[in-house]
């Protein structure tokens, strides 16, 4: 049996204050597996447990993994300072579970982006020790050539890196579209390594990370979904 009362499960599920939570179930606004329940002190079995409030299904979930196609003009930040935080795409719920973007994307990058409440996931993702490749589909000022495909792979040296730094794989998908794929997760990375290597990184976009595509997710910007276990699966280095 699950060890929380109502009101902490709730709470954990990102409903508000343990006060409040105790308010809303005492004012028979919450519903567990589809029956109503005014005793806060209930400690219902979390496995399969759905919350009604809100005119809304809750299922109950330990920790959330969340993948969003980003917008450009958000910022990956809880305390953004120009744009709005990437938080304002999603229900209010999760600014109070504490969920927080895995790495960054600038502002004007848009495109895949894990959020999570899970500190050990948030950890094991953005460590460079997991080697997970992020994929990315830049639009250049200059059209992409098969001499600038050929440095991005060699390695390009950028002003505060000690070695060079070079795609894992790179080719080009149009006349001004090149396919950059990274392990490491260095500021501004994929757009210093096309200035060095001589273009101009215009528009930039995140199309995958390990082997889960934003294709596959098939979000529009500004949408999000919850990852099950086959997807978080694919975040795993081959």
């Amino acid at each position: 049996m699950s060890k929380l009362s109502l009101d902490r499960i709730l709470q954990s599920q990102g409903f508000g204050s343990r006060k409040y939570c105790r308010q809303l179930i005492e004012d028979g606004e919450v519903a567990v597996n589809g029956e109503v329940v005014d005793n806060y002190k209930l400690m219902p079995e979390t496995e399969g447990l759905v919350l009604s409030l809100f005119d809304e299904q809750w299922p109950y979930r330990a920790h959330v993994y969340i993948a969003i196609n980003k917008p450009a003009n958000i910022e990956c930040s809880r305390k953004p300072s120009h744009h709005p935080g990437v938080l304002t795409i999603l229900p209010e719920q999760f600014t109070w579970r504490d969920v927080q973007p895995v790495g960054r994307l600038d502002h004007d990058t848009t495109g895949l982006l894990l959020m999570s409440d899970d500190g050990a996931f948030i950890h094991a993702q953005s460590s460079p020790k997991r080697h997970v490749p992020k994929v990315y589909a830049a639009t250049t000022h200059d059209p992409v050539t098969d001499e600038l495909v050929a440095q991005l792979l060699a390695g390009v040296q950028l002003h505060d890196e000690l070695a060079p730094l070079a795609a894992i794989h790179c080719k080009k998908l149009d006349t001004h579209v090149i396919e950059i794929v990274l392990e490491q997760g260095k500021y501004h990375q994929v757009k210093r390594m096309l200035a060095a290597a001589g273009n101009h990184c215009t528009a930039l976009v995140r199309t995958a990370i390990g082997s889960l595509t934003l294709d596959a997710l098939a979000l529009q910007e500004g949408e999000w979904v919850y990852l099950d276990e086959a997807q978080l699966a694919l975040l795993v280095p081959a």
